[in-house]
């Protein structure tokens, strides 16, 4: 799939929570004596919403980050999509909340998407369509979430929180890199749901990985690279959606990639799985370093389940924009550990019901 008209991205931006959890701590509180857990998701520490975040402020100021950039006329942005499984209402938009906080018009498309932890690929595929048919200039897509794990599952090692936002608009010598093609791959592959009124999602565990993540990732991946004519070693740099530390690296070995290509992107290790935000943000933190001519691949996986895949072309316009805002390495080294306590009084894990006899 390929938009009408070439489209680019003009500005983006990222934001991670300070608070970090150490994998060993939840360990130990739950009795991970041997680190099993930790051993087989690679995971040392995880990013860790304030009491005074939720989807709505990350999302804020990842596009905050990403305006900065863009560098220009808000008036002119046509539509706000925000990609996330964890938004404050269940019934109230996000992205209208983020839209009026940072300054966008009135008149503009805004709506929040869901699809697991590739609703953020899925907004900004939205904002593609949307400037390639000449329906709006500009579009911000987000990823941005405050995963969930229930206490003592697997899921509390990873589960963490953050956003990335991008600006996009028609292809120009302002953007600071453009998209080649887009294609994706869906199926109906249970390997992880929420039902309403669950306050915790559920997983297939050993399910998730072959007949979901592996075979989604691959085929989106396998049928972009066909499409555009490109093999591995024309990419400079891979992104694959990163639930732990290990799947992203697997991956990139059956595709034929190589670890320089996907270090730079593969920040799970450091902050954990961040769900729709997961992939956008690792594409951020390569559009922090990239240099012009390289090309990046970018590959989502929401569960139940799907992949996005994009191919990125890098402009001259990046050297300019880059510092501009914040990069992800510097959210990522601002960090103040937090022990188990303080991290479920944050996340509110402990139910306060009040009764009269």
């Amino acid at each position: 799939m390929k938009p009408k008209e070439d489209v680019g991205i003009y500005g983006w931006g990222g934001y991670i929570p300070r608070y970090r959890i150490l994998s060993e701590e939840i360990a130990r509180i739950w009795g991970d004596d041997k680190n099993r857990i930790i051993s087989g998701l690679g995971i040392k520490e995880k990013a860790v919403a304030g009491p005074d975040e939720d989807t709505a402020t990350l999302a804020t100021e990842a596009t905050l980050n990403a305006l900065k950039r863009a560098n220009i006329d808000k008036s002119y942005v046509g539509a706000v999509l925000i990609g996330s499984e964890s938004p404050p209402y269940a019934v109230k938009a996000t992205a209208s909340t983020v839209a009026e906080a940072v300054g966008l018009p009135r008149h503009i498309i805004a709506a929040d998407l869901e699809f697991a932890c590739k609703a953020g690929t899925d907004a900004m595929i939205s904002v593609i369509g949307l400037v390639g048919s000449g329906m709006i200039k500009y579009g911000i897509g987000i990823g941005a979430d405050i995963a969930q794990g229930a206490p003592g599952d697997a899921l509390e090692y990873s589960a963490a929180a953050g956003a990335a936002a991008y600006v996009i608009g028609p292809k120009s010598k302002d953007t600071v890199a453009y998209f080649e093609g887009v294609t994706a791959y869906v199926t109906d592959t249970p390997d992880f749901w929420r039902r309403p009124r669950e306050k915790y999602p559920q997983h297939g565990e050993g399910f998730t990985g072959e007949p979901a993540y592996f075979r989604h990732i691959i085929s989106a991946a396998k049928t972009l690279m066909e499409d555009l004519g490109l093999k591995p070693n024309d990419f400079n740099y891979a992104v694959f959606h990163q639930p732990n530390g290990k799947f992203p690296r697997r991956a990139a070995k059956k595709l034929g990639f190589n670890e320089d290509q996907i270090k730079f992107g593969l920040l799970t290790p450091r902050i954990g799985n961040t769900y729709a935000a997961s992939t956008p943000l690792g594409l951020a933190a390569v559009l922090d370093m990239a240099k012009p001519g390289e090309r990046i691949l970018a590959v989502s996986f929401g569960s139940g389940a799907g992949s996005d895949a994009m191919s990125i072309l890098v402009q001259d316009a990046i050297e300019e924009k880059r510092n501009l805002a914040p990069l992800i390495e510097s959210y990522i080294k601002r960090r103040k550990v937090i022990d188990y306590g303080l991290y479920v009084k944050f996340r509110k894990k402990i139910d306060i019901i009040d009764y009269m006899e």
